[in-house]
């Protein structure tokens, strides 16, 4: 046998040696998996399936009602992931409800990095609207042998994630459960518009120049999203534009109902804004030019 050949034989011997091992590594992480993870079923008495093509576990709690969700119908859907002790990683909020089409619902961006998880999808489609199940997925098909450190996942962490699809199909009837959930968590007392806004004006100002569509107006502002987060503060004045310029939602309550030195909060739907949620506006109206 020639230096070559038995240089090749080698380097055979050696790849088939280290994919061996890998491949032990693996299936002796998926063994670990599933005993802790049935040990967690057992221990609390859960009653779930197992996939047979992936390992994941899951058990649908309320089917839901109407219609079978197709992968090219949309959803407005909630998750909850929790690691087997009940540590909650991350959750949405019934006040920033997430939506994509069906088939889109594995695609996540958490910690900065961008994940696809096949099992929540598959859950998701046993589901129809109003539906609600829990699923375990062992740690290859969740975050892996790194863990994710942003949202303190450890190596080979086993995940927990509660999935729900919302009864609501579209995004006027998600803006309409946003605002009203958020309206009685908070107490407030707001009159609602035709155009589907909320305000409550706590001074109508003391000017004598009538805002229209055509005004030119200067204000304060704190534009916040429902959850709380604040996206633009203004303080000083220094804001000003033509009011048919500016969101939707100002040109349709401003008009009539205040004037320079008035004030009011205003909560407006998705279309009203900038069409992708409804949005919460604290505004003061520092001068009005016709």
């Amino acid at each position: 046998m020639n230096n070559f050949t038995k240089l090749s034989l080698f380097a055979l011997l050696l790849a088939t040696t280290i994919f061996s091992s890998c491949t032990k590594e693996y299936e002796s992480i998926q063994a670990v998996d599933d005993v802790a993870i049935q040990a967690y079923i057992n221990s609390n008495k859960l009653t779930m399936t197992k996939d047979a093509t992936s390992g994941y576990y899951y058990n649908v709690i309320t089917p839901g009602t109407g219609a079978v969700i197709k992968n090219s119908d949309s959803v407005y859907y909630s998750y909850t992931f929790k690691l087997l002790n009940g540590t909650v990683l991350n959750k949405t909020s019934d006040l920033m409800i997430p939506g994509t089409f069906l088939g889109y619902t594995d695609q996540f961006t958490i910690g900065g990095t961008a994940y696809v998880f096949t099992p929540i999808r598959e859950v998701l489609t046993k589901l129809k609207r109003g539906g609600t199940a829990s699923l375990i997925m062992p740690s290859n098909l969740a975050f892996g042998k790194n863990g994710l450190s942003a949202i303190n996942v450890g190596s080979n962490e086993n995940i927990i994630v509660d999935l729900g699809i919302y009864t609501q199909a579209k995004r006027h009837e998600v803006d309409e459960f946003e605002i009203n959930k958020f309206i009685a968590d908070n107490k407030l007392t707001m009159i609602k518009d035709v155009s589907r806004a909320r305000y409550s004006i706590s001074n109508p100002g003391t000017g004598t120049s009538v805002i229209t569509v055509n005004s030119t107006i200067a204000a304060n502002y704190t534009l916040r999203y429902l959850d709380g987060t604040v996206i633009q503060t203004v303080t000083d004045g220094s804001f000003s534009g033509l009011l048919s310029d500016l969101v939707k939602g100002w040109q349709l309550i401003l008009p009539g109902k205040v004037t320079t030195g008035g004030k009011l909060r205003l909560i407006i739907p998705s279309d009203l804004g900038y069409g992708t949620t409804p949005l919460d506006f604290d505004i003061e109206i520092v001068s009005v030019t016709n």
